[in-house]
């Protein structure tokens, strides 16, 4: 054979090869972003059914703020995409967040068994979805640096890949850090 068809030959397989595996490389971090989706999916399923024994344990202290909670966190239409759960899990964060800091006001709910077993629970599952999150978010970063590599990017585009938004949520339970303002400090010099 010619050296020229050998070299083609040769050529045309690593292209070949190249194209297959850089889309195979495509649909294995669809498939993880999926996987990893369903994981938070469980998880704020998990934290879903914890809250009407939340808002239970509440209503025994104060009736009023646990009907207001209950009113806010009715609108879960258990959307799938990602934009609109974060904006929906976003309120239930913010709604839970504030069912917690019932507690300050109220020692004897903060006392109780029944509740520190709970918040508990809710401690455990946010960590889970935690987890799930910073999982989601790994193969959405890869996902997307695969999508906008050259030339992996004329793949994405005939194969319709495209970036995928990362899912940002802040838990009920995160804890603000205070605020330190060190301009008072004394140690200013003029």
């Amino acid at each position: 054979m010619e050296p020229l068809i050998v070299f083609s030959i040769f050529f045309l397989i690593v292209v070949l090869a190249w194209l297959v595996g850089t889309y195979n490389r495509f649909v294995k971090f669809k498939n993880g972003i999926e996987e990893s989706w369903s994981g938070i999916d469980v998880a704020l399923k998990r934290r879903h059914n914890l809250i009407p024994n939340l808002i239970r344990a509440v209503e025994g202290y104060s009736e009023h703020e646990a009907t207001l909670f209950r009113t806010k966190g009715d609108y879960l239409t258990g959307s799938s995409g990602v934009s609109n759960r974060v904006e929906e899990e976003s309120r239930i964060s913010e709604s839970l967040r504030g069912l917690l800091g019932l507690a300050e006001a109220y020692p004897d709910l903060k006392a109780s068994a029944n509740f520190v077993a709970l918040q508990a629970s809710l401690n455990e599952i946010e960590e889970d979805i935690q987890k799930a999150r910073n999982r989601y978010n790994r193969y959405v970063g890869k996902f997307n640096t695969l999508v906008e590599s050259f030339p992996a990017v004329f793949i994405a585009r005939r194969f319709g890949f495209e970036k995928r938004k990362y899912f940002t949520l802040d838990l009920a339970t995160q804890r603000e850090l205070p605020e330190v303002d060190f301009s008072s400090s004394g140690n200013a010099k003029e």
